[in-house]
């Protein structure tokens, strides 16, 4: 019979690497023509109708891009839409949350030292978290359409703050971020889907009709995809946080992922001023330099650390905790592994415990048994190096204990 937990593995794989390859992409085409955008400029030799043009090279050859901000006289025969980039995203990233954080809640998205939840009472609230960010962002941008757009960046950064706070009130820190940077990700492809895609497709059936398409269209559509570009460089860094515990393991882990939205305005503005040959505005870099070490400052705050044994063993730990051998991984683990995973590492040079997982109480090894399953009993990618000398008998007790409890899953 195959092992269940190695197949959700492979399953988690095929997930991450989608949503990894439709990032990329989308991410992409929104620089580029974000850049293309601010580049044009306007010439004699322009149509009645465009609105800038801009030369570029590459690959060998040349381009010739010209910009209609309502729309040409007659539609073209072939017409590129970029859509699916962000729709591919967001679906490949939603269910990645609900592999890793809906299906493995007990371990990856519910810490009881924050709050008591059950796994369906947590899944309902990042579910609803995430509409509700689109509500909220919708409604403002639909409020302040005609108002400096500058007060609009400043009521939406005020509504990422509090959601990073709230995040971290209910769930643990590594869930608290990654929902963060889902929240704000729903939104961008909200964007998306709800606003540029239906704008565009009215101005086309406008112009296939013979009617004037009505510029307010491509003016509401282009803010979006304005703040769609602000916000991509900190919703990268959120979803990157799980792995680096100085980010999400920390005190002040909400100030930090504030700030980091602080700093992708900063290094975003530097490059759109570039793109738009307005000057090179060197200021962008010294404050994003202050923000990144005001956030390390921050990170050095006293770790949260993992619950203790009452505290932390939920359903799927107790079953870890009560199956087959857990005894000797216990032990195992403790020997081979505590040296770095303890509130205090031993090792030299390491003064937090690798990824914020600790393992020195049995209440804690059975919390983390998923992971320690597929990192030293599967595969050998723990020790590093085997450092410890790992026996490969005690690769086959923690395979064998992990399999008596009958439980797969997802390690995130």
């Amino acid at each position: 019979m195959y092992d269940w937990a190695v197949l959700w593995e492979w399953v988690a794989i095929a997930v991450r690497w989608t949503h990894v390859i439709t990032a990329i992409a989308w991410i992409g085409s929104s620089f580029y023509f974000i850049a293309l955008d601010l580049g044009l400029r306007k010439t004699p030799s322009l149509p009645p109708l465009a609105h800038g043009e801009e030369w570029q090279v590459h690959g060998g050859g040349f381009y010739h891009i010209q910009k209609y901000l309502v729309a040409p006289d007659m539609m073209p025969e072939h017409l590129t839409w970029f859509k699916w980039e962000s729709y591919a995203t967001w679906l490949s990233g939603f269910a990645m949350l609900a592999l890793v954080y809906y299906l493995g809640a007990e371990l990856f998205l519910i810490d009881p030292n924050v709050m008591e939840l059950q796994v369906w009472q947590a899944v309902a609230i990042s579910m609803a978290s995430l509409a509700f960010g689109w509500v909220v962002y919708n409604t403002l941008c639909r409020v302040f359409v005609n108002a400096d757009q500058t007060v609009l960046m400043v009521a939406l950064f005020g509504v990422l703050v509090a959601m990073a706070w709230f995040y971290t009130q209910v769930f643990s820190g590594r869930a608290a971020l990654l929902h963060l940077g889902a929240f704000t990700g729903s939104i961008m492809s909200g964007n998306v889907f709800f606003i540029i895609m239906p704008n565009q497709r009215i101005v086309v059936a406008d112009l296939k009709a013979g009617r004037k398409p009505d510029p307010k269209y491509g003016k509401i559509a282009k803010q979006r995809s304005t703040h769609n570009n602000y916000l991509t460089l900190p919703v990268i860094f959120l979803m990157l946080s799980n792995h680096y515990p100085l980010i999400f393991a920390t005190e002040y882990n909400w100030i930090i992922a504030s700030l980091v939205f602080l700093m992708g305005v900063t290094i975003r503005h530097w490059f759109n001023t570039k793109h738009a040959r307005g000057g090179n505005p060197h200021w962008t870099w010294g404050v994003t330099a202050l923000l990144f070490v005001v956030i390390a400052w921050l990170s050095t705050a006293p770790m949260r650390t993992v619950p203790e044994p009452e505290a932390a063993l939920g359903g799927a730990a107790l079953r870890f905790a009560s199956a087959s051998g857990f005894d000797d991984v216990v032990s195992v683990v403790q020997g081979r592994c505590s040296m770095c995973h303890a509130t205090e590492p031993a090792w030299e040079g390491m003064y937090w415990p690798p990824k914020g997982v600790v393992l020195e109480t049995p209440a804690q090894i059975a919390h983390e048994a998923q992971r320690i399953y597929m990192q030293a009993g599967v595969t050998h990618a723990m020790p590093p190096g085997n450092l410890s000398y790992m026996e490969p008998e005690e690769r086959l007790a923690i395979i064998r204990w992990f399999r008596a409890a009958g439980l797969g899953g997802v390690e995130g």
